[in-house]
């Protein structure tokens, strides 16, 4: 079944010359015109440009620890360098290496990719935006490119980051931290996100909620007559907050169609356990999972960058960057209490 979407009874109040809607207590929505703005940087060109490159001969499918997901993760490590947007670390180091102990004995080491944007009132406060940019590799049958599973999401991350970046260079950078979390080893497993939740960079204990993005780039059979949707996982399952919060501010400025369907316990499917944002729900860290369903190409090498729908990718990637915006700028971090 679907949500219906939550009325809140407090009512606005917008100021004169301001750029934030506020109102009287902690929990409300904040994001307002500012938002917009760096939102509307987010482009279905720019999307598209990475995605080619992202989903094309050169990366080989991206195979955990083979030469096409090092040069993927030698992609998205330049990208932020010349976008100016920090490493975690500090210096030039993006990566964090995970020996092969900690994938599977016949995989190589492999390495997630991070970047950071500290935030100015909460920095040890950590919003998490993953996805897993790894894929199948490459067989016989040619190459499993991977531009939905889940280039999609890779070049997503990209452009919400790039978002943030330009907020923080005309002075409003979110009021907590952000982290830019491209992982590996999700086809082998879970593998890269289990390692980060393992050994994270930043406490678990202040990690305020994971946005993890798996696949927004095309329509499943389900949603042929009606495009506009996102399926959204996990929203609910410890946070009630997180899941009202996430609903006002589709209703406010992207007006998708948020189906549930796939949230349900009883959903044969299982997908709240099949993607990264698992390891975070494990340790009782607010999650929600935006995904657009499987279609014929998923898992084939059909899965090719000229299937992807650009402007629903686009608007999707709005909605979680209003989303990550609101969850960095409100008073009061995101509470568990489900």
């Amino acid at each position: 079944m679907k949500y219906f979407l939550l009325i809140l009874g407090s009512i606005a109040i917008i100021s004169c010359g301001s750029n934030h809607i506020t109102r009287h207590n902690d929990s409300s929505i904040v994001t307002g015109e500012i938002a917009t703005t760096f939102a509307n940087t987010i482009t279905a060109n720019d999307l598209k440009d990475h995605l080619y490159r992202i989903a094309s001969d050169e990366f080989e499918g991206r195979e955990t620890g083979e030469i096409g997901q090092k040069r993927a993760a030698d992609y998205l490590k330049s990208f932020y360098i010349e976008s100016g947007i920090a490493s975690p670390y500090g210096g030039s180091d993006y990566f964090q290496s995970i020996p092969t102990e900690h994938l599977r004995e016949s995989i190589n080491p492999s390495e997630n990719v991070v970047a950071f944007i500290e935030g100015s009132k909460n920095p040890n406060e950590i919003i998490v935006i993953s996805a897993h940019y790894d894929h199948l590799g490459m067989n016989s049958g040619g190459i499993y490119y991977g531009a939905d599973d889940d280039g999609s999401g890779t070049v997503a991350i990209l452009e919400i980051a790039e978002a943030f970046k330009q907020a923080v260079s005309k002075g409003n950078g979110p009021k907590r931290s952000i982290l830019f979390l491209h992982v590996t080893g999700e086809e082998k497993g879970l593998l890269g996100s289990k390692y980060y939740t393992n050994f994270p960079i930043f406490p678990l204990k202040n990690t305020v909620t994971n946005l993890n993005i798996d696949m927004i780039g095309r329509v499943d059979e389900a949603h042929t007559n009606n495009p506009n949707f996102v399926y959204l996982i996990g929203s609910d399952k410890l946070s009630s907050e997180l899941h009202d919060l996430s609903e006002e501010i589709n209703a406010r400025f992207t007006q998708l169609d948020l189906d549930y369907i796939y949230n349900e316990d009883d959903d044969p499917n299982r997908f709240y356990y099949r993607s990264d944002h698992y390891n975070f729900a494990k340790n009782n860290i607010p999650i929600i999972f935006y995904f657009n369903g499987t279609h014929e190409d998923y898992h084939k090498t059909s899965d090719t960058p000229d299937k992807i729908n650009y402007e629903l990718l686009t608007k999707r990637t709005q909605l979680i960057f209003f989303t990550a915006w609101e969850i960095a700028n409100r008073r009061q971090r995101i509470k568990v209490d489900q």
